[in-house]
Order: C-alpha cells, then structure tokens, then sequence
C-alpha cells in the first residue's frame, strides 16, 4: 500500500510548489456594489480584474457584507467586470490605475431576460448524450421531495428499482452505482441499502453509462450508474432546509449549506430520518410427494401456506461537510468527510399452516425481532490542477472507508394445533448475532492531454482495497430449554478484493465525427477465509457440495472500450458502442452458510462462484426538435458465466442433530445469457405550463445452461415503461404524476406477473418563492407488488411480495440566498472542468 501512497502523494506536493508570490510593487482597487433600484449593498458579487495586456493574467474578489471590495494588483492596465447572479454584469475595459483607488459605488440591475432562462432551466428535466453516456438532469421531482435517492432513481430513464430496493439498468441487475465518478460508502458497500437512507435533495444529475470508456471500472455488466451531489459553485451563502413527514409513520429534516469565498468553498448536508415501512408476503407451497419435518414430528403434510408481515423502523443521522481550497484559478484541492448511523428494528411475524390433502395439520407463528445498528465513516481528498488553458488537467483522490454493521435476531415459534391431537411439539427458539466490519481504500490518478484540433488523451490508475468480515453466531434452544451455539452454522467469513487497474484512453473528432478508443487492465484478487468449528469434509456434507473453506483466486482481464458518434446537425445524432465487462461476485453471494430470514425458505451463498464476463453494442439515434427531444437505442448483450438463482430441496441441520428440509435459494455460474433489446424515451414541453416525460424499454433474454443435470434453457420477453407529466396550475401550485409499469416476465423457475406503481405530488411556492409545500402520495394504488409462480420437480409455489405499502408524505423547504429557480453559475476562468467532454 505504502508503495501506491507515497508517489501519489510525492505528485500532489510537488505540483503545489508552482504558486506564484505576490508582487512587491502593489496597488489597491476599492468600492462597493449595490442594487439600483434599493441602493441596498450586494453580499458576495464578484469583481474581477483581467490585464488588458495579457488577459491570461486575472484576478478579482467579492463583496463583503455591506458590499465593499478591495483587490491588492500591481499597476497597469485593466479590463474590469462586476457580477451577480441574475444581475446584469458590469464592465469597463482599458482602464489604468497606477495608485491606489476607489472606484466609489457600482450600481448592478436585474436582469429579467437572465431570470426568464433560468426559470427554464432551473425547473426542465434535460438530457445531454455524450459519447460514453447520456446526463439526466433530473430537474425538480415533486414525487422525490422528502425521499430518497433510491425513490429518485426509479424516475430516471432505463433505470428500475424494484420493490425490494434492487436497482437495474435495462432490466438487467448487475449495474455499478457510483458516488461522484468513484466507489463510495454512500452507495454502500456491495448493496444498495445506503442509497434508501440518504436523501433525494441531495442529488444534482445522474449519469446514466450503458457504453462506460475505459475510465470507468470494467465492474457491471450492465454499464454503471454515476450519481452527482450538489455541490453549490455560485459565490456567496446559500442553503437550504427540508422538513417532512407522513404516514405510515415517517418524518425527518435535512438542511443544506454552501459559503462560497473567491479562495474557500465550504458545504454541508446534515439529516436526520425516521421511517416505518409495513411490508407482507405470502408464499403458497405445494410438494408433489408428503413430507415431515423435524420439528414437526409425526405431522405429515404436502402444503404448506406462510403468510409474512414485515413491521420496520429506519432511523438514524448523515452528515457530509468539507471543504475546497483553491490555490488559483487553475487548482484545488478538497476534502470531506462523511458520516452515516443507522439504528433500525424489523419484526417479521410469519403464520405457517401445513395441510395433507387439505385438511389442517397445524401451525405455527414464527416472529423474527432483528436490530441492527450502523456506522459509516469516509474521508476523501481530491486534488485537481488545470496545468494549461488548452485542457491539461491532473486530478489525485485518496478515500477511505469504514463500516461497522451489529445485527441481532430473536426468533420465537409456538404452535397452534389445529386438526392433531399432538400437544407434545415444540420448535425451539433461536438467537442470531452478526458483527461486519468492513474497510475499503480507493487511490486514484487521472491525467488529460487535449492537443491538435479536437483531441485528447487520458490515462489513470486506480486501486481499490477492501475488507469485509462477517462473525455469525447462532443459538438454539435445546431440550432442557437452555440456548447452545449451533456449530453448524456458526462461523466467521473473512472476505477480501483488491483491484488495481490501468487505462488510457484516445478521443478525437473529424468534422461531424467524433470517436473514443480506449483500453482498460484490471487485475482482481477475491479471496476468503472459512473459519467454522466443522472440518471441511463436515462442510461439504453440511452444504451438500463441494466448497473450497480457503480460496484465493485471481483474475487479470483486458477490458476495450470504442464509442462512436456522428452529427448529422447540432441537434441530431447517431452513436455506436462496444465494451467488454465483468461481474464479480460480492461476498453475500460467497458465504456458504444460509440466511434464517425463513425456516422453510433460506438463501445461501455460493464461494465457488466465478467472475462472469460479457461484450455488449449499444447503437443509439438522438434527435432535438424546438419543444421536443428524442433518444432511442437498440443493444445486445452476451454474458458468459452468468449468475443465476437456482431452488433446490436441500436438509440443513437442526438442533440435536435433526435434518430440516428447507427449500434453498442458491446461485451458480448457469449460464450463457444473451439479451437484446430496445429503448425509446421522450422529452417533450408543448407549453410553458406542461411537461411530458417517457420512455419505453423492450429486452429479450435467452439463457443456455444446466445444473446437477436439469436444463434451465430458456427463453423470455419483457419490458418496462414509465411515464411522468409535471402541470403548471394557478396559483403557483404545481402537479406532477409519474407511472410505471413493468411487463410479465418468465424466469427459469417460474414467471413473474407484471407491476405497476403510479406516485402523485402537489406543491405550492411560498414565501416569496423562497419556500415551498407539496403533498406527494407513492405508490398512490398500492399495487406495487411481486407476485411470481415457481414449479421445481419437488414442488411449485405461488408467491406475492411488497416490500413496501403505500406512502403518504408532506414536506416543507425553505431556501436561504438560494431561489428556487436560480441556475448555476459556473467559476470565472471560464467553467468547471468536466472529465469526458468527448
């Protein structure tokens, strides 16, 4: 590690050593800038001195509170510019100034032609297509205003989030989520968890990659999802507060705050969230041949009804703040830091009922208390340098991340006799604990070199570190009612990934054609560590096959990447994309031993899963008329090695020795997995006062593979689309719907009916629009369910799941110095450097 640290950071102090010293021979340039229709002082306008001589020399400053400004220069000759955010700008060129002066009182006019733009933009959903991705700037989303980022996402185009917060990109789960451009512990480590605890305010745009260049990890088959945050780059304090609330029982507060200084930029995001989710499933299980079990004793039965009702409480605090510091006009460097808790409770009450050619056995209520509790720390660093005007820019991250994650369960199952006159059987209750630590290292260095006329070259490394060691330990109690650790299952999984990766990548345009080559090295390490007081032969006997208790297994793979694009006008387009991917297994997909969530029904991890890898063409149409925007894609996928969830009919064992039959959910490297598919989306702004957003996606799968001798080969068709309508009504009170749907799908086990989910919101401006009230309702018809048919030779089983019920929320913002249609001013050397302008 010390070998990667120590010449990263060698690069970042030397390249500080450049800053100029202040000249000796110096002047002062003074004055105030005020309104000109209340002669009130203007806080935070900007003043800015550029040498008419050489106009690559510039300086400046702001106002402070009551609206003066001194700049200290050297004498000479100066074009001179005085601006403020929907001011109209002021400026004199060629003026002298050999000894000190006041300049007296600037007078700045609102510029209502600047207001009626940004009224436009500040409030319109876009979308810029660029060679390796299209850029949703989602807008204001009325539906998302007190909810989280992951509610925020099931909006944006060719992407879905289903009902257990699973996010997928064209139907396709295997997607990376990125923070900023890079892994992040606000995605979460390996799991979208995080993203359904942070708030929604806080996202800017979200880059949606289907044809990722070689800058971006080869990770995700599926392409990779970039979620930029806000981050305010206009001059001055601004903020802002959110307070909501709701039913089911759920409210919370974020604030928001930027100070931004001609040297400093400070920003914070603090909140706080309490939210009860009720959820329910219900699985109807019917087996061809009578079984018993276990516990049950002498009870046979060939039907097995579990009705679930899930009772959660999500509580807990994020907080994000730093600091940028810029040593010029050309570099800076920032850092933050950011911290998330969690302290939540579910209780899951399953009501079991077994019948025997339909007539009532008995049954159980099984109640499942678990809490967990949640502790997320990362600090970043970050180091930009635009070493030249024409481009030139080096960029250094250094990120570290830890979590710690305490899980404990109280299971308790008392049965209710129903036609049996046996009263002598009792389950026995369990206790479940598990401690996760995990730690992750990210070092980064990216290098961009634009030359001749249109081009550009990049390079980088990145290596990621990370370590992840689940203690699980189980009790149940035994026959003289006492709690004993269940060797079986109890044990430790230590879990490491180390990825180092190289890439450059070449971009240039000709005319109307523009193109980016790249090629990407990445070399991963998976390795883990079964500790268990079971030998490996007892393992194997216990997991029913063969497992490697100790594997160590390496992976170095060649990843292309060529994107293609040609203009036809300013506002037309085609573009074609290859790239090469991998999927590698996270570790809940590795750890052998079973989940408790059910005793019927578990998941259990597979360590002998492999890396999948796949080749994927995207070819995409773009066309922009006045009031309307088009895009469209078709694409083809081919995945070797892919993963696949596979039912089986397994017995683990139980207390004393006992063998439970349970139905295990298991994945395993099926299949060869092709996917072709199609994508439509339109924008589309007939009049001021409404905005229609839609998009359809349709894809095609086909699954080639066999497991312990059965041919899972299959065949299925599906789509998805939503759509959004956003109503200007009077009174300044605005109603948005959006509505999803996606279509019935047939999986290698079964088939899955079709869902639909349909979210309202109302809003109203307020205080001379610097606040705003809505009433947004999600999932208005409580239809968002899963509901899914699966036959094994062994059994077949009809099952519903909602993850969540419908949600009723009112919220209420308040800007600070932060209007509610203002845009973003960019920085004055002429606009913040964007990676990827090919």
């Amino acid at each position: 590690m010390q070998r990667i640290l120590i010449p990263l950071l060698l690069i970042v102090l030397t390249t500080f050593q450049g800053l100029a010293q202040q000249n000796q021979n110096s002047i002062t340039i003074s004055g105030k800038v005020v309104d000109s229709e209340s002669g009130q002082p203007l806080e935070y306008a900007t003043f800015v001195l550029q040498s008419a001589e050489s106009p690559d020399q510039v300086t400046g400053g702001i106002t402070d509170i009551d609206g003066n400004f001194e700049i200290e220069t050297a004498p000479g000759t100066y074009n001179i510019r005085v601006e403020f955010i929907s001011y109209k700008t002021y400026s004199k060129q060629g003026q002298t100034y050999n000894l000190d002066t006041n300049l007296g009182s600037i007078t700045l006019s609102p510029d209502v032609a600047q207001l009626a733009e940004v009224e436009v933009v500040g409030e319109k959903t876009t979308v810029e297509v660029r060679l390796d991705k299209k850029i949703y700037n989602i807008g204001k989303d009325l539906t998302t205003s007190g909810a989280t980022i992951s509610d925020a996402l099931s909006n944006v185009p060719s992407v879905n989030v289903d009902i257990d917060g699973a996010i997928s990109l064209r139907g396709n789960e295997n997607v990376r989520i990125l923070i900023n451009g890079k892994p992040s512990a606000l995605a979460g480590f390996g799991s979208t968890e995080a993203l359904q605890q942070l708030p929604a305010d806080a996202i800017e745009k979200v880059e949606v990659i289907t044809s990722p260049s070689a800058r971006y990890d080869a990770e995700g088959t599926a392409g990779i999802l970039n979620i930029v945050l806000k981050r305010e780059k206009t001059l001055g304090f601004n903020g802002s507060v959110n307070l909501y609330g709701g039913h089911p029982t759920n409210g919370g507060i974020t604030a928001n705050a930027n100070l931004r200084t001609d040297k400093f930029n400070f920003f914070t995001t603090v909140g706080y969230r309490y939210r009860e989710g009720p959820g329910n499933g219900f699985f109807d299980t019917r087996y061809f041949d009578p079984r018993q079990d276990a516990f049950l004793d002498s009870i046979a039965y060939d039907r097995n009804i579990e009705d679930r009702d899930i009772d959660r409480i999500n509580r807990g605090v994020n907080l994000n703040f730093g600091m940028e510091y810029f040593f010029s006009e050309q570099s800076s460097i920032t850092g933050s830091y950011f911290y998330r808790t969690g302290s939540d409770e579910d209780l899951t009450t399953n009501v079991n009922d077994y019948f025997l050619n339909n007539d009532p056995q008995v049954g159980t209520t099984r109640s499942e208390l678990e809490t967990e509790k949640d502790n997320t720390h990362q600090i970043s660093l970050n180091y930009i340098n635009r070493l030249d005007e024409d481009g030139q820019v080096l960029t250094a991250d250094v990120q570290f991340s830890v979590d710690e994650e305490s899980q404990n369960g109280y299971i308790a199952e008392p049965v209710r006799y129903n036609n049996t006159d046996n009263t002598d059987i009792a389950i026995p209750m369990e206790e479940t604990s598990s401690l996760q630590d995990q730690t992750e290292y990210l070092v980064q260095s990216d290098y961009v070199l634009p030359f001749g006329e249109g081009s550009q070259f990049e390079a980088g490394y990145r290596g990621t570190f990370e370590n992840e060691v689940t203690d699980y330990r189980l009790l149940q109690e035994n026959a003289n009612g006492m709690l004993e650790v269940n060797v079986n299952q109890t044990n430790v999984f230590d879990f490491t990934q180390n990825v180092h990766a190289l890439y450059s990548q070449y971009g240039s345009k000709f005319g109307d054609f523009n193109f980016l080559l790249g090629l990407r090295m990445e070399s991963t390490q998976l390795k883990g560590k079964i500790e268990s007081e079971l030998t490996e032969e007892e393992l194997q006997e216990e997991f029913s096959f063969p497992i490697d208790t100790d594997f160590d297994n390496n992976y170095t793979g060649l990843f292309p990447t060529v994107n293609l694009i040609y203009e036809f006008t300013e506002r037309e387009n085609v573009s074609l994309g290859y790239n090469r991917r991998i999927n590698r297994p996270w570790s809940w997909f590795l750890n052998p031993f079973p989940s408790r969530s059910s005793r019927t029904n578990i998941f259990q991890g597979n360590p002998n899963l492999r890396p999948a890898f796949s080749n994927a063409f995207d070819l995409g149409y773009l066309k922009r008329w006045d009031k309307l925007t088009l895009t469209s894609s078709v694409y083809y996928q081919r995945e070797t090695d892919a993963f696949q969830r596979v039912q089986e009919q397994v017995f683990i064992t139980g207390p004393g020795g006992s063998q439970v039959e349970v139905i295990r959910n298991i994945p395993f490297n099926l299949a060869t997995n092709d996917r072709t598919g199609a994508e439509v989306g339109m924008l589309y702004n007939p009049t001021k006062w409404l905005r229609l957003n839609g998009s359809v996606n349709f894809f095609r799968f086909s699954l080639d593979g066999e497991f312990n001798g059965v041919d899972y080969s299959q065949s299925n068709n599906s789509w998805f689309g939503r759509f959004s309508s956003k109503v200007e009504l009077p009174w300044k009170i605005d109603w948005q719907t959006n509505a999803f749907y996606r279509g019935a799908s047939d999986d290698i086990q079964g088939r899955s009916d079709g869902i639909l989910s349909i979210d309202l919101a109302f809003s109203k401006d307020l205080l001379n629009d610097n606040a705003t009230i809505s009433l947004n309702v999600q999932d208005l018809l409580n239809s968002r369910k899963r509901s899914s048919f699966t036959t094994t030779d062994f059994f077949e089983q009809d099952s519903d799941f909602q993850w969540r019920q419908r949600q009723l929320r009112v919220s209420f913002i308040y800007r600070i110095n932060e209007q509610k249609k203002r845009g973003r001013q960019e920085r004055q050397d002429g606009g913040e450097f964007e990676e990827g302008q090919f």
